[in-house]
């Protein structure tokens, strides 16, 4: 599994992982196949690893976001917005936290394993522009997770 993102909430860390095999030999679009996977953690008590002293580390890219609010309308409206308004392309926007997801094809909100309800919406995740970019065949991920049951679940769409 390769680690794509971590989510923040005011109460829970939400680490998003997917199949690093070729493409086409996990099913990662599916979130209960196994070839991908989030996890729920609560945020207090949480610390940063300490990285080794001696031996090889690894951490060939790593990048930091900025996130701006678009209050009162629908994700892709708000991803053209900002767009209009920074003068940058709309693909430089890497997702939204909370709202209501944008789907690419049919609605596929999880139910819970452990309560068997929905689970509710936590973030949608694009591919972005750069050479970490994530390979969502062209489409969108999107991580939901029941607080109660500390579960969550990843899935995309193309």
């Amino acid at each position: 599994m390769q680690f794509l993102a971590q989510v923040l909430t005011q109460e829970h860390v939400v680490p998003i992982f997917m199949c690093q095999n070729e493409p086409g030999l996990c099913d990662e679009w599916d979130p209960r196949a196994g070839g991908n996977t989030a996890f729920v953690f609560p945020r207090d008590g949480l610390a940063a690893a300490q990285v080794p002293a001696e031996g090889e580390t690894k951490l060939p890219e790593a990048s930091g976001i900025t996130s701006t609010v678009i209050d009162g309308v629908p994700y892709e409206e708000a991803r053209q917005q900002w767009a209009t308004d920074t003068g940058r392309v709309r693909r430089e926007v890497l997702g939204q936290l909370g709202g209501e997801p944008s789907w690419l094809q049919c609605d596929e909100t999880p139910s819970c394993r452990s309560c068997a309800q929905p689970m509710p919406f936590v973030a949608q995740l694009e591919q972005g522009l750069s050479r970490t970019e994530i390979n969502f065949g062209g489409g969108s991920g999107y991580v939901f997770a029941c607080w109660p049951c500390t579960e969550a679940t990843f899935l995309w769409q193309s």
